[in-house]
């Protein structure tokens, strides 16, 4: 076995295992923490794929913002032990079915995929570089891409100038 096979079983079985946690953990801000680490492992799995780009967006937005917002919400609701809903066992054995029944239906669509018996070459190759999706982007979707940044610029005035109006109404009160 080489580094990079084992370095991509041990990603692995970190995130199924934290994956597993976000699930089974009783306390929110615990199940937050884990999925945290289930992006970061999924990172990983980027960089063995050679999309180094792919891996720091995942880290950037999921990790750094959404988490962080998740986090926040979760700590600003207050849980605790009265606000739990009541467990109804009945629920919890629907919930146990109808999940085997799509573990099982994943599992068979795996086996009969065509392209799960082909082997990866990980870390060779350039397909997930940044090179190779700036090329694209300013080649083949430079309308549609300079179209959006125009609606992001419009966005942005438009908070900048609605914040404004905010602030002044409030100080001339």
């Amino acid at each position: 076995m080489s580094i990079t096979e084992i370095l991509f079983w041990v990603l692995s079985v970190l995130a199924l295992v934290s994956a597993i946690m976000v699930v089974a953990s009783k306390n929110p801000v615990h199940s937050i923490l884990f999925l945290i680490v289930v992006f970061f492992t999924i990172s990983g799995h980027y960089i063995l794929l050679n999309a180094q780009f792919l891996a720091i967006v995942n880290i950037i937005v999921y990790a750094g913002a959404i988490m962080v917002l998740f986090l926040f919400v979760v700590m600003l609701m207050n849980l605790n032990a009265e606000s739990e809903p009541k467990k109804n066992r009945l629920l919890q054995f629907a919930g146990l079915i109808s999940g085997g029944c799509l573990f099982l239906v994943l599992i068979s669509a795996i086996a009969k995929s065509t392209t799960a018996n082909n082997v990866m070459q990980l870390g060779s190759g350039n397909s997930g570089l940044i090179k190779n999706l700036g090329m694209v982007l300013f080649n083949d979707y430079v309308i549609p891409f300079e179209i959006s940044s125009v609606l992001f610029l419009s966005a942005m005035i438009g908070a900048v100038v609605i914040g404004k109006k905010e602030k002044a109404a409030q100080d001339g009160n």
